[in-house]
């Protein structure tokens, strides 16, 4: 496969502040990569990197093979939707949908005109008088119909509701299938996001923590749940990535189990459950999942 974006030692300063911090990775052609982490870890400004509106403090990045700084070569052969995309305060969404061709070749008004009835968009409406929801199924919108060879989607669905998330997905990976192209989603959603996702980057104080393909990362962790005394013997030697204990009951997630190891846990009378993928990203870059925070 072919690398459509390759960065190597880039970094990003903020005074004393190091919004991205020396990472190297590439994403490949063809695929849907999950830039993921928590807020605040670098994900809006890698972006911002990869698409030529900021600049490296150092190292280099490269798009399509070339530089995205003040390219328009390589910059009109991508889209870049933000959470907060912003648009003249004049406008109303029927003019965002109609400017879309002149930005993005690929633009299909067809499929557009599908999707603002998928979400019900009302595009008379002015855009400064839309809720956040309906700002952001514009966006969602037009970078699902621009069909960009590199399309990024920063927290496309911020204020949409469960239901117009899914017909996000669905949309997406539907025209995905149809119109093969790369995509780079940007979410915190990661349960809901993860059957969409071939590769996962994973950044996390501005480096690079996970960066795998996402079925080589199913599976890979377990929590164990029994007698205390016999978890801690269970996983001494081995990579803890949290514990937990109530009295005498204690639980522990490990990373690396194999399936004999499962098995041999089990028959020492553990139980032993998968851990989802944004259990174990939580996990990595150390924070509490949701029962955790409630407990």
């Amino acid at each position: 496969m072919t690398a459509i974006i390759e960065a190597t030692g880039l970094s990003r300063r903020f005074g004393d502040v190091h919004a991205v911090d020396g990472v190297s990775f590439e994403i490949q052609e063809g695929s849907i990569c999950g830039l993921l982490g928590r807020n605040g870890a670098g994900k809006t400004t890698l972006m911002n990197l990869v698409t030529g509106q900021d600049f490296p403090s150092s190292g280099a990045v490269r798009v399509l093979g070339e530089d995205p700084v003040e390219n328009a070569r390589a910059l009109t052969r991508l889209c870049f939707i933000k959470e907060s995309q912003s648009y003249p305060d004049a406008y109303r969404g029927r003019h965002v949908l109609a400017m879309a061709p002149r930005f993005f070749p690929h633009f299909d008004a067809t499929l557009a005109a599908r999707l603002v009835e998928d979400f019900g968009v009302p595009v008379n409406r002015m855009i400064k008088k839309m809720s956040r929801g309906q700002r952001s199924a514009i966006g969602a919108i037009v970078g699902i119909a621009s069909r960009a060879e590199l399309t990024l989607l920063d927290e496309p669905y911020a204020g949409l509701d469960a239901v117009a998330r899914h017909i996000f997905y669905d949309r997406l990976l539907e025209d995905y299938a149809a119109h093969p192209r790369t995509i780079v989603l940007s979410t915190h959603l990661i349960d809901e996001a993860a059957d969409l996702l071939d590769h996962v980057l994973v950044i996390h104080e501005g480096r690079i923590e996970i960066d795998a393909a996402t079925e080589d990362l199913r599976g890979t962790a377990s929590t164990l749940v029994g007698r205390k005394a016999d978890v801690e013997a269970f996983v001494a030697g081995r990579e803890v990535l949290a514990r937990e204990h109530i009295g005498g009951i204690a639980s522990a997630t490990v990373a690396g189990l194999s399936g004999d190891d499962r098995a041999r846990a089990a028959s020492s009378g553990l139980e032993v459950t998968p851990v989802s993928l944004q259990q174990l990203i939580v996990r990595r870059t150390g924070g509490a999942t949701p029962a955790e925070e409630v407990a």
